[in-house]
């Protein structure tokens, strides 16, 4: 065919897509939802380098990655513990000179992740999970803290220009940045269960802002994902006149979610049963609840801001029918919103394999314990 004759075809065709066009009535093109700006990738999160102390690490199987690929999913996340790749005295808690020791053969073990991950046609979400100055789990003694303190920002950027660099080759369509887990401020940071909120939100855009030039300044095509303040789970909109994608949670309600998890409440066995729908108070909890849980994301949506599910997922002492019946409306709201998820992690409490149950039978997967309801509900979503 000449080139002539191609576009002869081309021009024919628009003009009759264009005349099709024409007779669709006019509320076709005003009620036309905005798209989510994110692909809706569909995945896990990986907990190799959770830990502050690489040798207590939960290094993914071998056949892990193949088998999150070979199941329908595009996308794997890595909450980072930014010690792990450090070389440092982790029998004391750190100290400020010593948050920038990078130790490379630590950092290599990333490195090896990331690519495998690619192989496997994955999208790789890099997040710090801990990072210089903040981590939300409690515990851990940071010299600084990171959304008041010059110095630690300054290592945060130190730290994300790092990787910045190291990945500067790979393409932002298979590799992103997640900034920072769950901005949280916590009373007191050494126990998991003293009261807490958001953390401001002026401080919130300096920190976003200063990292997000950092790694634009190395690559400027990188994707960036900021996550949502008070833990996750709350949209910030004053975060949108930056070049930032937000990253939801899927823990609504949080009684379903994370009953009787001991990190949540002092007494876990005096939590009362929950069923689905929630009775709470004076109201019932069903998905309309879940939409209007979400309703912020979807705001952020429509204003042009790419929305992901970074974290969702139920614990494993929910009762399995409860756990599948809410978490099939919580992943029915993201689909309305083309939302994508990664359950908090592949293998354990939260994951389709090895979860602890004792509420079901599990189904044997070479030698793994696969939770094969929660498997196809998720792979209904693909």
């Amino acid at each position: 065919m000449s080139l002539f004759d191609s576009r002869r075809d081309f021009v024919k065709k628009t003009a009759m897509a264009t005349a099709g066009a024409s007779l669709l009535p006019l509320s076709s093109f005003v009620e036309a939802k905005p798209k989510n700006k994110l692909p809706a990738w569909k995945g896990f999160n990986l907990l190799d380098f959770f830990s502050h102390d690489p040798d207590q690490g939960r290094p993914s199987k071998p056949d892990y990655l193949k088998w999150i690929a070979d199941w329908g999913f595009d996308f794997v996340r890595v909450p980072i513990s930014y010690p792990s790749y450090l070389n440092i005295d982790r029998s004391r808690p750190i100290r400020a000179d010593e948050v920038l020791n990078f130790d490379e053969s630590r950092l290599e073990k990333v490195d090896q992740l990331v690519e495998k991950s690619l192989n496997e046609g994955l999208h790789v979400s890099l997040n710090l999970h801990r990072a210089p100055g903040f981590c939300i789990n409690a515990g851990f003694e940071e010299p600084y803290n990171l959304w008041k303190d010059q110095e630690a920002l300054e290592a945060f950027c130190a730290h994300w220009e790092m990787w910045a660099k190291r990945y500067r080759g790979i393409s932002a369509k298979k590799l992103s940045f997640d900034l920072v887990n769950e901005p949280f401020q916590r009373e007191n940071p050494n126990d998991q269960h003293s009261p807490g909120g958001p953390v401001d939100v002026a401080d919130y855009h300096r920190v976003a802002k200063a990292a997000l030039e950092t790694i634009k300044s190395v690559k400027n095509s990188r994707l960036v994902i900021a996550d949502g303040n008070g833990g996750g789970g709350m949209a910030v909109p004053e975060l949108a006149d930056l070049d930032l994608a937000q990253s939801c949670r899927g823990y609504h309600p949080f009684p379903i979610s994370h009953y009787k998890a001991g990190w949540v409440y002092k007494d876990p066995e005096s939590v009362p049963p929950v069923d689905w729908p929630l009775k709470q108070d004076d109201r019932v909890l069903g998905i309309e609840a879940i939409r209007e849980y979400y309703a912020p994301w979807k705001a952020l949506i429509d204003q042009g801001v790419g929305v992901h599910c970074g974290e969702c997922g139920c614990y494993n002492q929910t009762p399995h029918q409860v756990f599948l019946a809410w978490f099939g409306d919580v992943l029915q709201v993201l689909k309305e919103m083309e939302v994508g998820f990664g359950i908090w992690e592949f293998s354990g409490a939260f994951g389709v394999l090895n979860s602890r149950r004792k509420d079901m039978v599990y189904e044997d997967w070479y030698g793994e314990k696969l939770d094969r309801k929660f498997l196809e509900l998720l792979q209904k979503q693909i």
